[in-house]
This record gives C-alpha cells, structure tokens and sequence, in this order.
C-alpha cells in the first residue's frame, strides 16, 4: 500500500501573500479568540518558512560570489558556509 504523497510546500512568494493576508485579518479584530490563536500561529509557520528561504537564499548569494581562490566561503564570522543542497 502506498503512502499518500505530501503536497509540495508553498513557494516563499506564496507564503509571504498568505502571511500578509493573516496580519491583515488580525489587524481588522474580528476574528474570535480562537481563531486569532489559530491565525497567529500559522502565521508563526509561515514567518519561519519565509526566513529559512531567505536564508538559505543568502548562502547561496555568498557562495556564488565568494571568489576567493584560497578558501572556501565563509561567512561574515569566518566560519566555512556549506553548499546549499536543492530538493528540487
């Protein structure tokens, strides 16, 4: 029997929309408690998604023009940057 396959995560474009959506939502107050908890905490989700894309974004930016031909790259406190691996 198969495992149901997991939908793809959403892109970091789509993430941020939906997040904006969320504060918009919040700002306006009328949503209940519940539903504000619940909001928030996806947004929570979301807000973390978006950062790991952007820093893994970033890594990918310094590795790319690191062109230090004696070194590997390093980040701003010296210490050696990985490569970024796709799971595309």
């Amino acid at each position: 029997m198969k495992k149901p396959v997991a939908p793809p995560p959403p892109s970091f474009e789509q993430s941020l929309a939906e997040l904006e959506t969320i504060v918009d939502a919040l700002e306006k107050g009328e949503m209940s408690l519940e539903e504000s908890l619940s909001s928030f905490e996806r947004g929570i989700g979301l807000t973390r998604a978006c950062q790991h894309a952007l820093d893994a974004a970033e890594q990918r930016v310094r590795i790319l023009t690191d062109t230090r031909p004696d070194a590997g790259p390093r980040s701003e406190s010296g210490a050696e940057l990985e490569p970024f691996e796709s799971n595309d």
